[in-house]
């Protein structure tokens, strides 16, 4: 009799703490065809799905025809459980991926590049794009919602790549040698930092305090460490040719830290390598490099648990191993890349976390 009292008992206890769906999580990474950035690896138009707890391999490919605009940007909001695609004619859409279904498309005259939004998922900020080279460059500021215009913030030629910071408090915007910093919350600017970045808009991260930000180089191998706090940056770090120990004269596309925010890795996307080092140094010391299979647009993230790193490239790696693990493979059984990805997590057809499509820190927010 005590036995079969006590045996309901913990069975109660263990349903309390399982989650409330009671299934099993499923973690998808989100990958979007044509890039308009890059022609290697395509596959048709629309989002292909591939699935990270079995070897990437592919699921579903979800058609997508306004994507023949060719993809600038796709950028998700674990509030809005949404994804948010950005394209180069100027149609920002949102995408539900429980319904599989658009939700609302705006259009503009201006942008769109590689979009952010707020982690309350109020406000999406919009570049309007490293080919838009006139006073009316910057941010187009757009309601989330409903995909409606709220705001036209100016602020230099080639407004290019844009982070929203994980803890909601700023957002991030590179226009030509300049990184500007804004509150989120409004768009009003906080600081200016220039020059930075040596030539052209190139992709940056920061950390999880909003404390460093690395910046791509645009004519050499390599990153600028920028001080946030100060607003000036401290080194320009290179990497240096695996065979002569040279400066590498190609452009930087591509760099995010891990998780963790212990390694910085960058894209050579011409020279198809990723260059990784310890950003626990200052200045940040080499840890040696990855081949890849192909070049391309040149891209770095990480899965949110940080044990994988994605790339333009079909190439996946184990970040602790530094391992190649996998190889993105499109319903065709060809090699499939793009630079526009986002894991998307889900337990019974919900979803319950988005990653970013940035390699940012996330130390002091897990």
């Amino acid at each position: 009799m005590r036995f079969a009292l006590i045996l309901p008992l913990a069975t109660l206890v263990f349903a309390l703490s399982s989650p409330a769906s009671g299934g099993d999580l499923k973690r998808y990474l989100y990958m979007t065809s044509p890039d308009g950035a890059q022609q290697e690896g395509r596959s048709g138009t629309g989002i292909l799905v591939f699935d990270i707890d079995d070897g990437h391999k592919f699921v579903k490919r979800i058609d997508m025809p306004v994507f023949a605009e060719t993809l600038r940007g796709f950028t998700g909001c674990t509030a809005t459980g949404k994804l948010y695609y950005s394209t180069h004619q100027g149609t920002l859409g949102c995408f539900d991926p429980e319904t599989e279904k658009v939700v609302w498309e705006s259009k503009f005259k201006i942008g769109c590049d590689r979009s952010c939004i707020t982690p309350d998922g109020k406000r999406i900020y919009v570049p309007t794009g490293w080919w838009w080279q006139t006073e009316d460059s910057g941010f187009i500021v757009v309601d989330a919602s409903n995909g409606e215009k709220i705001d036209h913030i100016k602020v230099g030629k080639q407004a290019h790549n844009s982070i929203a910071s994980l803890d909601g408090q700023y957002v991030y915007l590179g226009t030509q040698t300049t990184l500007t910093q804004f509150r989120a919350e409004d768009g009003h600017p906080v600081q200016t930092i220039s020059p930075v970045g040596e030539s052209g808009v190139f992709p940056f991260c920061v950390d999880s305090k909003n404390r460093w930000a690395f910046v791509c180089l645009g004519k050499t191998v390599g990153f600028d460490v920028v001080d946030l706090e100060a607003g000036r940056i401290t080194s320009r770090v290179m990497a240096a040719d695996p065979k002569t120990g040279e400066k590498i004269k190609h452009r930087t596309h591509g760099a995010g830290m891990t998780p963790d925010e212990s390694e910085l890795w960058i894209s050579d996307q011409a020279g198809k390598k990723l260059f990784i080092f310890d950003i626990t140094k200052r200045p940040p010391e080499p840890k040696g490099h990855l081949d890849l299979s192909m070049g391309g647009h040149g891209w770095i993230t990480f899965s949110l648990d940080g044990n994988y790193a994605y790339s333009h490239t079909p190439d996946i790696f184990d970040v602790k191993t530094k391992q190649k693990v996998a190889t993105l493979k499109a319903p065709d059984g060809k090699d499939f890349a793009s630079s526009k990805f986002i894991e998307v997590q889900m337990r019974d057809g919900k979803v319950e976390r988005i990653g970013n499509e940035f390699g940012l820190g996330r130390v002091s927010l897990e």
